[in-house]
């Protein structure tokens, strides 16, 4: 009997967690004795895969907030790569977290292992250049996005489109009604879904501007309630604490996880930037995207990215969608006029629908499948299989 594929794979946030844990179920379909490890998150570690770190560790944001967890980054990076290094697995997977990753998949394909990076890095928006190095680091780039292919024609970079794995999975896993009688949602009510992020960075700069946007909206919008999914215990206990100490006179609803059932309730959503609103695009949900970071960190970001917008709706669309707010203008009173504008205009409310459902079937491509297809075809191609 031959010895089972072993694969070494990291992600570093929750979307991450997501790809890597729907890509390791399929893997294990077609190869039943494999042995995954790295890092993860629950869901990756409840697909089989060993952690050797929490994946909370790798969630930060921002170059501020990265230079003072730089050092302990940096140790748990040389620490994997030895530890792959001595221990070689028949391929490594880096699930998005480029600025992590990469470095690691270099190693780790000097030493001769195949490397595959899970997500595409951002050179349609900034840092271009970044595609000479993704060459030398990376075997094979597998794309969420029809569009980030062209990217790479410069360097002849193996590059596959697989499509999300939200596209085939959210029409599948969310029951409205069932979800609507669970939180116990009345024909009356209202419901605005608050999404501040899913790092503590992200919470600690939106969740107190989105709670005071809540109460901008309380003010205006009758039997209207606030449903927050937290996406951990850790960002539970610090939004319980900031609900508690500033904003209980509110209706908020604040619950752990649940996220898609609680905007597929919704009727509106008030959202950070990220793969949420890839969630909220299929669930056709009129939503007001935001973002903020430290002042420092925007003020060098913001003159590096060359891409018109930053929310993947908006990205996928090629046109403003829906409202991006961002930094100094997110406020409750430019926030809370979008959320009442996606709330009570109905022709715009069709709009949306119309095209998130186009954006749907572009990204309806059963991406585990698709990507585990590839992955083998790596492996046929070093002789691994």
């Amino acid at each position: 009997m031959s010895k089972p594929l072993r694969i070494g794979i990291v992600a570093g946030e929750a979307s991450g967690d997501i790809l890597g844990s729907g890509l390791i179920k399929t893997l294990k379909e077609r190869h039943p004795h494999l042995i995954v490890e790295g890092i993860g998150g629950e869901l990756m570690i409840d697909a089989g895969c060993k952690s050797h770190y929490p994946m909370e560790r790798l969630s930060v944001m921002g170059l501020v907030e990265v230079l003072s967890r730089l050092r302990e980054l940096l140790k748990i990076r040389k620490n994997l790569t030895q530890y792959f290094l001595d221990n070689p697995p028949d391929l490594f997977i880096g699930v998005d977290a480029p600025d992590f990753t990469l470095k690691l998949e270099g190693e780790l394909k000097t030493a001769g292992i195949p490397t595959v990076h899970y997500v595409s890095p951002s050179v349609w928006a900034w840092k271009q250049k970044r595609i000479y190095k993704i060459k030398q680091t990376t075997d094979l780039v597998l794309s969420l996005f029809p569009f980030e292919a062209q990217h790479y024609t410069p360097t002849g970079q193996w590059v596959e489109f697989v499509g999300h794995p939200l596209a085939n999975s959210i029409p599948k896993s969310v029951n409205v009604e069932k979800a609507r009688q669970r939180f116990a949602v009345a024909d009356v009510e209202t419901i605005v879904a608050i999404l501040p992020g899913s790092r503590g960075s992200e919470v600690k700069y939106l969740a107190k501007p989105f709670l005071e946007t809540a109460r901008w909206l309380a003010k205006r919008v009758n039997n209207v309630r606030f449903v927050i999914p937290a996406a951990n215990k850790q960002r539970h206990d610090q939004l319980h604490k900031l609900i508690t100490e500033e904003f209980e006179d509110l209706n908020i609803q604040l619950v752990i996880n649940h996220s898609r059932e609680v905007m597929a309730i919704s009727d509106a959503i008030l959202i950070a930037s990220g793969t949420a609103t890839l969630e909220a695009t299929i669930l056709q949900k009129p939503m007001v995207v935001a973002y903020k970071m430290a002042s420092l960190t925007y003020s060098i970001y913001s003159k590096m990215v060359k891409s018109r917008f930053i929310s993947l709706p908006n990205l996928l669309a090629d046109e403003l969608l829906v409202p991006e707010i961002l930094q100094n203008d997110v406020r409750p009173e430019i926030l809370g006029e979008h959320v009442l504008k996606a709330l009570q205009d109905k022709g715009y409310q069709e709009y949306l629908a119309k095209r998130f459902a186009q954006i749907h079937e572009q990204l309806y491509q059963n991406a585990d499948e698709k990507a585990a297809d590839a992955i083998e075809a790596l492996l046929v191609k070093r002789g691994v299989l």
